[in-house]
Formats: C-alpha cells, structure tokens, sequence
C-alpha cells in the first residue's frame, strides 16, 4: 500500500490493522494462558489437564469468533468515532475491517495451538506455522495488488487466506497430541472453567491497556494529517519486527519458567531468566545497531512515496532506541505469563497507561510527532519498572 499513488491506502490499512490488532491481541489470552496452564501442568506430568486446557480455550475461541461477527458493525462504527481519519482514509479501511473480520475463528484458533504447542516446547512447529501464515500473506498481497489490480481489499483477503491456511497447519502439528483420551468432563470442569476465565479476563484488561496506547498512538499521529499517520505507521512496523524476535525469548522464558513453576525448581527458573535475559539484552543491541546503519533504506522499502519517506527518515531515531528499553518488558511479561502471575500484569499495565495518557499530551504539545515518540518510549520502561518492582515478592510467592 504504501507504494500506491496516495498516502490515503497505507493509512486505511494502518488504521484497519490497528482496530484488528486491538481485537484480536485482546484475545491473546487464549495463547497466553493456555501455555501457562498447560506448560504448568506438563511441568506436574498431569497429561490430562494439558489437553483439557486446549479443550477449554478452543471452546472459548469458537464463542469469541461468533461473538465478533455478530457486533462487528458496532466495533467498526466505534473505531471510526475514535480516529479522526480523513474521510478518503476512512472509507478503504471499512472496506479492509469488512473483508478481514472472517478470519476471527481462525485466528482466535491459532492462538490456542500456538500456546499449546510452545506450552510442549514444540517451537519449531510454531516457527513453521508462522513463517507460514506470513510467506502465503506476503505472497497472496504481491499477486492480488500487483498481478490482479486489487488494494485494501486484496490485502484484506489475503490475510483471510493465510489465517485460515496457518489453522490448518497448526491442526497438523497437534494432530498426534489427539491420540489418547479427551475427557469432555474435565473440559467443562466448572472450577478449572471459572479459574482460567478470571485469568483469562486479566490478560484481557492487560493487553486492551497495551493495544490502547499503541491505538492512542496512531489516532494522536493521524491528527496531524495523512502524511505524518503514515509515517508512524512504518515506524511502528520497525517495532513489531522487533516485538517479534524479543518475544521468541519471552517466549522461551515463559515456557521454561512455567515448567519450573509446576515443578518449583526455584534454580531452574534462576536459570532460565538468567540466559533468556542475556541473549534477549543483546538481540536488542542487534537490532538497534541494524536500524541505525539500515533504516533509511528499510523505510525506502515501506514506501515510494517521498513525503512519507522524508517525514519517516526524521522520526527514526526513536526506533534505534525504542528495542534498548522496550526488550525489558518483554522479558518480564513472559517471566510472569509462565508463572500464572496475571493480576500482577493486569494491575502495572495499568499504572503504566494512566501515567502514558498525560506524558503523551505534554510531549505533544511541547515537541509535536516526537514527543508522541518519546511518550511511547516512557511507556515501555514503565511497563518494565513497575513489573520489576514486583519481582522479588513475586518469587518468594511462586518459590519460596
């Protein structure tokens, strides 16, 4: 999108995205949960609970995904309300969030083998099913845009695909976990139902806190015109590539944490925060590094068009410094997500958004786009603080 002739296409999917990404990381509970629980119950050898577990949120995916087809007037009509786009932005991103809600079973599905797959330390299949989901997504884009003359539209469908495609592969790599006894009793186990839901209710609040202050974000930029929305929107592409490889070590750490959560091997969990912690430290000196030498032509990438490039190339600074203070956040989401430790997240994402909301305003109003950048980076380190200051009580809790 961001090679075609206006700003607007770039915009309307940045926008479109954005309310995606605000659903559905609302419901990545279902991937945060189901490792903890299982991992956790791996960790005890209780095989029964684990595939209980999946059971359990595949159901609550299934009744997520209908619940979002049916109000999806009602989110659009929202969002819409929230971000004040031009009206040419506007009307290609409701085109994109018509096409693209129909892939809610298959993503909400996903994120439940995701977890249950990571929960059995099987990150390989995980590593495939994503690389998966995004080759087919980038390859349907390059042939419905470029080869079939499609825009927002065939981004939109293209994704659709490529959940669904990523779905099946997912059920491929479980389908072996299948074999054996599924109890529908422990399933719908009221007490283990109730238990997850209310973890399930903090993780939601937590990353409805999170995906507000990147929506925040955007809709602040946007005010500021077509072009400067845009822009950020890159930028923030530079983010998420990094949120993706910090959350492989997050990601590891959780798992391993969570096995000696069920084990309580307090030396395990030392270890396991120790190494995770070093090469997560420096992939994000990496990355910082790769963006300082490569930006300008990573942007050039993003987009031709070159108001949008020009306006991008001034604001990437931030990026260079955002993977120094946002990779402690990650690490102690996942440390705490494997250790079940939900109302704790919940409770310092919070205190982080109250404290972001003011500092965004002010940065705002004294330095314009940057001091959106800055409040952004305030915000990471906050998310890291506030979890920090919980460490220790956290670890005599879980350990002794």
């Amino acid at each position: 999108m961001g090679h075609m002739e206006t700003a607007a296409y770039l915009g309307a999917v940045a926008i479109g995205a954005l309310i995606f990404d605000y659903i559905y990381w609302g419901f990545s509970f279902l991937r945060l949960s189901t490792t903890g629980l299982s991992a956790q119950a791996l960790g005890r050898n209780d095989v029964g609970e684990a595939r209980a577990v999946l059971g359990r949120a595949g159901l609550i995916a299934i009744i997520g995904a209908a619940v979002l087809w049916i109000v999806q007037p009602v989110i659009f009509n929202i969002a819409s309300y929230v971000i004040e786009a031009s009206r040419d932005v506007e009307i290609l991103a409701q085109t994109y969030f018509e096409i693209r809600i129909w892939s809610a079973p298959a993503v909400l599905l996903n994120y439940a083998l995701m977890g249950w797959l990571l929960a059995h330390k099987n990150t390989k299949a995980v590593f495939i099913q994503q690389v998966f989901i995004n080759v087919v997504n980038v390859g349907l884009d390059l042939w419905f845009v470029w080869g079939l003359g499609f825009d927002v539209d065939g981004v939109a469908y293209a994704t659709v695909i490529s959940q669904y495609g990523g779905l099946f592969c997912g059920l491929w790599f479980v389908r072996r976990h299948f074999v054996g006894t599924w109890s529908l009793r422990e399933i719908l186990n009221r007490a283990a139902l109730k238990s997850m839901m209310f973890m399930n209710v903090d993780l939601f609040v937590r990353t409805v806190c999170l995906m507000s202050a990147l929506a925040w974000f955007t809709t602040q930029g946007a005010k500021l015109g077509d072009v400067v929305l845009a822009a950020n929107a890159i930028l923030l592409q530079f983010h998420l590539i990094t949120s993706y490889a910090l959350d492989g070590f997050a990601h590891a750490v959780e798992i391993l944490s969570a096995h000696a959560c069920g084990k309580k091997d307090k030396n395990e969990f030392k270890d396991a925060v120790k190494q995770s912690t070093l090469l997560a430290g420096g992939t994000a000196i990496i990355f910082a590094g790769v963006y300082y030498v490569f930006g300008t032509d990573m942007i050039a990438i993003f987009t031709d068009i070159e108001t949008v490039q020009n306006y991008a190339k001034d604001y990437l600074g931030w990026v260079i410094i955002l993977p120094l203070i946002s990779v402690w956040s990650f690490q102690l989401d996942g440390i705490y997500f494997g250790l079940t430790q939900t109302r704790i997240l919940r409770n310092m994402m919070v205190i982080s958004l109250i404290l972001y909301f003011p500092i965004s305003l002010w940065g705002l109003e004294v330095m314009g786009n940057h001091g959106l950048w800055l409040a952004l980076i305030i915000f990471m380190g906050l998310r890291a603080l506030t979890l920090l200051s919980t460490f220790p009580t956290v670890e005599k809790k879980v350990f002794g």
